[in-house]
Parts: structure tokens; C-alpha cells; sequence
């Protein structure tokens, strides 16, 4: 527990640092952020039935993300989406040994990572970057201790026995507590619908959660790394972010007047 515990603190030190001076520093850990993940995902995968990822493509599909992100040329993300699934076709073709289910499983993996996460990066510099972070923890450690002292009904036994009904609703409870506190604090418009987003990232936090977790069980393994002491890998402390991330970026793009 000592451990975990250091091993946070010192993760959160770098997050909020990281967070705080944006810019290139934010896309650059985002890059990282995303090749880990992707090299957990594919060691996950080729757990499951033989599957495998083909991995430099999905290396290749997180550098052309970042060259468009740090150049601000995202209206070229269609193109660098044509020549990623052109060239996934391309091998199918051109190589026997791939399978359609390397194909399908490698596309999931690029979404579900990279692309995910790359929101994260256009949010920088936004006062609304800090509630993807508030949402996702905030919900995991109310969860977590509402589960442990007053839970007793399973939310998804099959997928992570600890969780429970009440820890889910005590996740939602507190994640909307903490952004109604920050929101205030920061005098953000529309409390309403900080409320409402609130709540929805934070359903969608447990599941992404639980996405790894079902990820997890049919691979047939603990944590996806061990990069963080007493947490795991990558994925395993940004499951809920990947999730969370893109539902506050399409948010502001959607209701916040610039």
C-alpha cells in the first residue's frame, strides 16, 4: 500500500505539472502515453485467442497524430484516417499470414488509445481540461470508498468482483460534487450543464473502467504492465480518462461559447 500510494503522488506531481505548462510538453506526453498503451494493448490481445495487433501501423496512425496536433492541422485527420485503413488493407493483401482479425483487433486498438486520448491534447490550454482529471479520479476514489464501507450488491462480478452498486453511485455522487466545487470556483457558465456532464462522464469513467477490465479478464491477466508501482500500466490508470476525455471535448465544441 506504501507503495501505490508513493507511486500516486508522484504520478499526480507529473500529471499537474505536465497539465499545467501544455503546449508541446502535453502533446508530447500524450505520444508517449499513447505508444505505451498501445504496446499494453497488443501484449493484452495476443493473449486472446492468438490475436495480434500490427503494431507499427498503430505507432505510425499515434506519430501522424501527433504531427497534426503540434502543426494545428487536425482538418487532415481524414487524410492520415484514409492512409491508416489503406494501409491496414494493404497488408491484408500483400501478407497471408494477417489475419481479418488482426486487422479488426489493430483498428480497435488505434481508436480505442490513440485517438481516444488525443483529445486530451486539444483541450489543452482549456479550464475544462481539469475536469476529464476530477471526473475520472474523483469517481474511482469515491467509488472505491463508498464501495468499501457500504457496498453490498456486485455491480459486475463477472468482470471485477469488488465493484458495487453503491460504489457506482457513490462515484457519480462525488465526481459531481467535486466539479460543481470547481466550476464554481472558477466562476465556469452553465452549472447545469456542468452537472449534467458531470454525471455522464462519470457513468462513462466506469465503464471505461470496466472496458478494461473485460479486456483484462479475457486475456487472462492482472494489470496490463507495471510502469506505476501498485497500479499497473498505462492503461490501467487511463482507462477511465480514454473514455472521459473526448465527451468533454465534444462538449465545449457543442454548448461553450468561446
Amino acid at each position: 500500500m506504501k507503495v501505490r500510494i508513493i507511486s500516486g503522488i508522484i504520478g499526480l506531481i507529473i500529471l499537474f505539472t505536465v497539465v499545467l505548462i501544455g503546449g508541446q510538453l502535453l502533446n508530447i506526453s500524450i505520444l508517449l502515453i499513447s505508444l505505451i498503451g498501445l504496446f499494453e494493448f497488443d501484449k493484452a490481445v495476443r493473449k486472446i485467442n492468438g490475436l495480434r495487433t500490427i503494431l507499427i501501423i498503430n505507432y505510425l496512425f499515434s506519430v501522424g497524430l501527433f504531427v497534426l496536433l503540434i502543426t494545428d492541422k487536425n482538418e487532415l485527420f481524414r487524410l492520415l484516417l484514409f492512409l491508416y485503413t489503406i494501409s491496414l488493407l494493404c497488408i491484408l493483401v500483400l501478407d497471408e499470414k494477417v489475419k481479418i482479425s488482426d486487422v479488426t483487433v489493430t483498428i480497435l486498438g488505434a481508436l480505442y488509445i490513440p485517438f481516444f486520448i488525443s483529445h486530451i491534447a486539444l483541450l489543452g490550454g482549456s479550464i475544462y481540461i481539469w475536469i476529464v482529471f476530477i471526473t475520472a479520479w474523483g469517481t474511482d476514489t469515491f467509488a472505491y470508498f463508498v464501495g468499501v464501507n457500504f457496498g453490498k450488491r456486485k455491480l459486475c462480478p463477472s468482470l471485477s468482483p469488488k465493484k458495487s452498486v453503491e460504489g457506482f453511485i457513490g462515484g457519480i455522487l462525488g465526481s459531481l460534487v467535486l466539479n460543481l466545487v470547481f466550476s464554481y470556483y472558477f466562476k465556469l457558465d452553465n452549472l447545469w450543464g456542468i452537472a449534467l456532464l458531470s454525471i455522464i462522464c462519470s457513468i462513462m469513467a466506469q465503464i471505461g473502467d470496466l472496458t478494461a477490465s473485460r479486456i483484462k479478464r479475457l486475456a487472462n491477466i492482472k494489470d496490463y504492465g507495471n510502469i506505476m508501482p501498485g497500479h499497473g500500466g498505462i492503461l490501467d490508470r487511463f482507462d477511465s480518462i480514454l473514455f472521459t476525455g473526448p465527451l468533454v471535448y465534444y462538449y465545449i465544441a457543442l454548448f461553450v461559447i468561446k
